[in-house]
């Protein structure tokens, strides 16, 4: 069903959670823009925006990006006529409640916060099996998706940050900040079991947002 209306989403979770393959299902599916913080941040920073070359600085230095750049670079891409006609799903923003209320304070109000719910366990499993493919910048994963044939398999590279050890040390961070994050759209949450396999996973958000475009055609 088409949405009438422009729906604003955030995407949460914790790392490798799944927000951006649901990101990009929402956006085939529904038309929604979806942006990924990560991504517009690099786009500056290649571009050497004044924003770009403070976060560069910052980066360089393995400093965390500032909060008021990061914001600022996402409101802009917020602004812009795509995501106010169409709607937009934000991923991989909001890692403190600094965050959430410099969002806040710009005027910027999702319709709805969906958080994946999925276990440590499952978590570090997802990261420690990681592997890219140097030549195609394709990336697999040894149990969930294994690469097509021998070749492929022998060139597979892990990332330096994909150990047990470094996805603990996020999962704390993120653990730290999950409450107070919440709390700010506790009035709006849509939680989903991210365990479950990708499909299913949008299987849950399709049918919120199949209500949300039914509601929307009544009004």
């Amino acid at each position: 069903m088409k949405l009438e209306q422009p729906v604003k989403i955030i995407i949460w979770g914790a790392p490798v959670s799944g927000k951006g393959t649901q990101s990009e299902l929402i956006e085939k599916n529904y038309g929604l823009v979806h942006m990924a913080a990560g991504d517009l941040l690099r786009a500056e920073v290649a571009a050497e925006t004044e924003n770009g070359k403070r976060a560069k600085e910052y980066r360089e230095k393995g400093m965390l990006v500032p909060d008021e750049v990061v914001v600022t670079i996402v409101k802009a891409r917020l602004s812009q006529p795509d995501a106010e006609e169409s709607g937009w799903v934000l991923d991989g923003y909001l890692r403190s409640l600094s965050q959430a209320n410099a969002l806040q304070d710009l005027g910027v109000r999702p319709d709805m916060f969906i958080l994946l719910e999925v276990s440590e366990e499952s978590l570090i499993e997802r990261v420690v099996g990681r592997r890219l493919d140097p030549v195609t910048g394709k990336m697999y994963h040894l149990k969930y998706s294994p690469p097509e044939n021998k070749e492929i398999s022998s060139r597979l590279a892990r990332h330096f940050d994909d150990t047990e050890e470094k996805v603990k040390l996020r999962l704390q961070n993120y653990h730290q900040n999950v409450d107070d994050v919440l709390s700010v759209y506790k009035d709006i949450i849509f939680k989903v079991n991210g365990d479950a396999p990708k499909e299913d996973v949008f299987s849950e958000i399709d049918k919120k947002l199949s209500s949300i475009a039914e509601e929307q055609s009544k009004n």
